[in-house]
């Protein structure tokens, strides 16, 4: 009985030894967020995109990285290829069948793609307008862009976020330097010289964008009547706006006084286009830049046209 009893006791003594060991060994989970938290610190700092929603999306669609996307691939996001990506290649099924996704050299490139993939296109710009640490905000903002296809992607997100504490990474923000919106706020101006022997009308509120003074046209408005306005040649007008003449103007069109950049603002380095149909004219004057300076940057022609998910580089 004695030795019966002294080998029961240690085996209750292995047996917890063994249990502390395994709660005391990180999981998968938690080994993809000790190596991966520092990467989403700093994508964080420099695009604005929550550490919490970065880890968790990467958790979520990789499998903590045990996916064969995430190992074969190195994309941890899921991300697919789309008309504008130039690197590598592979192909699986997903929502359809032989899909394209893209190839990163490693998961940190992975991380960086993901940011600017959210931080560029229309459709996510909302979620900037967000705390950054409000992760419910963000991952029901995903959800309703239509990043993933599952009805309870937001709920995964969450959970995983507060199971894991993710937030703690949040908390890490500071003052992160605010993302570029896709569309620049309107400075309001009082009066902008044009040129030296040139002044504009204050008459109607002068704007700029990217740096450049403009006004937005009313019903009734034509080119030739803003620019009568503003002691601008009718040629001129039509110059500094891509224009040419009996182009009709809507109300609500931005039209500059000033000849556009060659360049967008700092922070503004790309846009991808969206299914709004719009053609490069139209996003030559909603970001301020000229028109033929866009077709150099990205060696277009005349006969292109976006399509939905091109990158058009802006500087």
């Amino acid at each position: 009985m004695f030795v019966y009893s002294n080998f029961v006791k240690r085996a209750i003594v292995l047996f917890s030894a063994l249990a502390l060991f395994v709660a005391a060994t990180p999981g998968p989970y938690e080994k993809y967020i000790e190596k991966y938290s520092s990467v989403a610190v700093s994508e964080m700092h420099r695009s604005g995109v929550p550490a919490s929603i970065s880890l968790a999306q990467g958790l979520v669609e990789s499998a903590a990285g045990q996916s064969t996307l995430a190992t074969k691939a190195n994309n941890h996001f899921g991300i697919k290829c789309h008309s504008d990506w130039k690197g590598k290649k592979t192909y699986r099924d997903d929502d359809k069948a032989n899909e394209c996704f893209r190839v990163y050299s490693n998961a940190a490139a992975s991380f960086k793609d993901h940011s600017d993939f959210l931080r560029y296109q229309d459709r996510y710009k909302f979620l900037f307008d967000l705390d950054p640490t409000d992760y419910k905000g963000w991952a029901k903002g995903l959800k309703k862009a239509g990043y993933a296809t599952d009805r309870l992607y937001a709920d995964k997100l969450i959970k995983v976020i507060e199971d894991y504490e993710l937030y703690r990474f949040d908390s890490e923000a500071g003052e992160l330097p605010e993302p570029p919106s896709q569309i620049e706020a309107p400075v309001e101006v009082a009066a902008v010289t044009a040129r030296e022997e040139y002044r504009f009308s204050l008459a109607r509120k002068v704007y700029q964008v990217n740096g450049v003074p403009c006004v937005y046209a009313v019903a009734g408005d034509t080119y030739e009547s803003i620019a009568a306005s503003n002691s601008l040649f009718a040629g001129e007008i039509l110059r500094y706006n891509d224009a040419s003449a009996g182009d009709a103007l809507n109300a609500g069109d931005i039209v500059y006084l000033q000849a556009k950049r060659q360049r967008a603002a700092r922070g503004m380095d790309k846009y991808i286009a969206g299914e709004g149909g719009e053609n490069l004219r139209d996003i030559a004057q909603r970001f301020g830049v000229r028109l033929s300076a866009i077709k150099r940057m990205n060696h277009l022609t005349e006969e292109y046209v976006p399509l939905e998910g091109d990158t058009i580089r802006l500087r």
